[in-house]
Formats: structure tokens, sequence, C-alpha cells
């Protein structure tokens, strides 16, 4: 009884409400900043006919043939979705944190598992948003395959009508078998944050610099989607759903299939790089942005924390 009380106390307090918030807000402001970044990176991982060329090529290019604000386009349905799905990773990371630490100081291996199983709800939950906003932001573009099918949606609603319609509802989670893989880019970048953190304070419970925490975050965010790149790009080719999916009843096995497929026909018909085709736009955009979600993140926690005179206790257990 008292450790359901005392996992009852760790999934409902402040604490954890005070991390979701402030990590749901870091990351829109910073998704909203690079949001041009992310179009570009999109582009060249759907449209395989598009040469890769320097991100400011690419989104001078978009400019040129779709108009000033097409390098926004789709930004609400990102923006809702990232909100969500932070606001659930966060709030997971932090509630798991708190009740398995117990106290204690984390350590690596605590935190790529608890970055793993808030992974994995934030998936389960989240994947029919970025389904629809992957949809949704590549719609209207200007592609260099001739073989991908136009689509008409109104807005976030109208687009998920469609896709139950025409598709099923199993469609809104096109691509969840490579993005439940890819929990392991949160995990990661989490583990490697949280990890250098902790040498930076070593012995000195303080708060860091903005300089520090931008970096730490840059580093963390890099080295996640390095590692995890080639599967970011199968998971939006599944989630634009061109990608004809086997017929099988099993969709474990269908999702293996598909990614497999996907991964050696990209490898074969462009080499070994052809996996990392959008890499540059993609580490610009997604290192930058981390880097500034987690200032942020970090600001908006410490500010809400020290006007609740939690600051000094806050920081000594983190």
């Amino acid at each position: 009884h008292k450790i359901t009380m005392t996992m009852a106390s760790e999934v409902f307090s402040y604490e954890s409400l005070v991390h979701a918030v402030s990590g749901a807000v870091g990351s829109v402001t910073a998704m909203t900043v690079f949001f041009p970044l992310d179009t570009a990176r999109l582009r060249l991982q759907v449209d395989e006919n598009r040469k890769a060329k320097s991100t400011p090529a690419i989104l001078a290019e978009i400019i040129k043939e779709e108009g000033l604000l097409a390098p926004y386009r789709g930004w609400f349905p990102v923006i809702c979705s990232l909100c969500c799905s932070n606001f659930i990773y966060f709030y997971c990371f932090h509630c798991l944190k708190a009740s398995w630490q117990k106290g204690n100081q984390s350590t690596p291996r605590t935190d790529l598992i608890t970055g793993i199983a808030a992974g994995i709800v934030n998936v389960l939950v989240t994947t029919p948003l970025w389904v629809v906003n992957t949809r949704l932001k590549l719609q209207g573009s200007n592609f260099r395959n001739a073989d991908i099918r136009p689509t008409n949606y109104s807005g976030i609603l109208d687009a998920f009508v469609q896709i139950i319609r025409d598709e099923g509802v199993g469609a809104l989670w096109n691509g969840t078998f490579p993005s439940l893989l890819l929990v392991l880019n949160p995990a990661i970048q989490f583990m490697i944050y949280e990890g250098l953190k902790r040498q930076l304070r070593k012995g000195v419970p303080r708060e860091l610099s903005s300089l520090e925490v931008f970096l730490i975050g840059a580093v963390a965010k890099a080295v996640a989607t390095s590692v995890t790149y080639p599967l970011q790009t199968i998971q939006s080719v599944l989630r634009f759903g061109q990608y004809n999916m086997s017929t099988e009843k099993s969709k474990l096995l269908s999702g293996l299939r598909a990614v497999k497929c996907l991964l050696l026909n990209r490898a074969r018909r462009y080499g070994m790089l052809g996996l990392f085709k959008g890499l540059e736009a993609k580490l610009l955009q997604t290192v930058l942005t981390a880097a500034l979600m987690f200032l942020l993140y970090e600001k908006i926690a410490s500010c809400t924390f020290r006007a609740m005179g939690l600051s000094s206790n806050h920081y000594k257990k983190r």
C-alpha cells in the first residue's frame, strides 16, 4: 500500500508537472525558431529524386517554387504534436526517474532505461498526431518523384477523417515499429545530457550556466541523431503513407519487413551514404532545436521551482 501511495505521489507531483510544462514550452519555442530546417530535412528524406544540396540551397529552392511561407507549411500540426509529445515524454521520464531513484543519484543505466520506457508510452499515444502532421507538412509540395500521390486535407481533423476512411484506423500508427526502435534517440540523448550535467556538477550542486546547458544539449542530440538517423528516414517514409505495406496478418512481422526492405532498397540504390541523406539538415535543425529546448526547459523549470521555494533542494536532488 505504501509503495502504491509513493508511486501515486510521484505520478501526480507538482515537480513532474513543472518538468512536463517546461519541456513542452521549451520544445515548441525551439522548433518554431528552427522549423524551416526541419522542412528541408523531411523533403530530402521523402522525395528520393531530390538531389541533396546544402540546407540553404534546398530552402531557397522551396521558397522559389512554392512561396515564402512554404518552409513553415504544416507548422501548426507539428507544434500541436510536439507539445503533446514532449509533455508526455518529460512527464513520464521524471515520474519514472523519481519513482525508481527514491532520492538516490541516477546513473547512465537508469537514465537510459527511464528514457526508453517514457519513449514507448509517448510513441504509442502520439504516433497518430505525427502521421497526420507529416502528411500536412508535405501536402502541396513540388516533388521530384512522379510516383508520389497528391493529397488534399483541409486541416488536422480532416486528415484524421480521410486517413481512417481511406486507409483504415491502423494507418494512423504507420511507422510505429521504427518509432519504437527510435525511442533510443531521446533515451540516448537524455542519458548523455544527464551524464554530462552530473560531470559538470561534480562535488558542487549548482545551477548550470546557459552556455553549459546549450552545449551539453547540443552534444547529446548530435550523438543520438547520428546513431539513429537511418531509422528516422524510414519512419518519415512510412508516415507519409506512400509505401505499400505488406498485407500480412502479423503487424510486427509486416513492420519488421517494411523497415528491412526500405533500408536495403535505399542502401542498394544510393549506397550506405543514401541512408544518411538529409543528415546535414537534420543535424543542423535538431542540434540547435534540442540545445535551445534544453536551455529554455532548464530556465523555465528553475524559475518555477525558485518561485515555489524549492530551488536549493531541487538542485541537490537532480
